[in-house]
């Protein structure tokens, strides 16, 4: 479809008040095995991890694009590194939810509507600052993994248990390494 007879914007699908086009899961056909309820269910939990990844993502580019200070090369390095394997980890989610018959939903509205990260701080400059509100996003996420492998582990899921284990594990070595410019031996 050229540019000059794209629909308008009042001529799209309107969406919904939690800025998804829909209130329920429908499911593409797929000969995949899984019962159908537990690839609906699978769908809404990595739907939600989908949505707090993506966010983490924004929260790394954020982090990189804004550091300054004495380690501004080693930071900006670092996030932007950080920022890549997320990247990798968007990518494994949304692709098994379509793999499930769902569709991935990566709008920016969309992760916004749905995200349970907190908001990332805009007005931070030092390196400090950042190292400590991305320590504090990558923990939450990796928390968020680790009780989606429960809840996929539930619901027999075993492909969505070990991509939700590899990111976990990906996510933990990315908080060391973020953490390692905080710590100090004490006492």
């Amino acid at each position: 479809m050229s540019r000059t007879t794209a629909p308008t914007r009042s001529a799209r699908r309107p969406h919904a008040a939690n800025g998804s086009a829909s209130t329920s899961t429908r499911l593409f056909t797929t000969k995949n095995d899984l019962p159908h309820d537990t690839r609906v269910q699978a769908i809404e939990l990595l739907g939600q991890r989908l949505a707090d990844c993506i966010d983490l993502q924004t929260q790394c580019k954020q982090a990189h694009w804004n550091v300054k200070g004495p380690n501004f090369i080693a930071l900006h390095k670092l996030f932007d590194e950080i920022n890549e394997e997320v990247e990798d980890y968007v990518d494994l989610i949304a692709e098994r939810i379509v793999q499930l018959g769902g569709v991935a939903e990566g709008t920016a509205r969309a992760v916004a509507a749905k995200s349970g990260l907190i908001d990332y701080p805009l007005a931070l400059s030092s390196g400090e600052e950042h190292v400590a509100a991305l320590s504090d996003s990558l923990s939450a996420f990796g928390r968020t993994a680790r009780m989606g492998i429960e809840e996929m582990d539930e619901l027999g899921d075993a492909d969505s248990t070990d991509i939700l284990t590899e990111v976990s594990r990906g996510i933990d070595k990315w908080l060391w390494f973020v953490e390692a410019h905080q710590q100090q031996r004490k006492g």
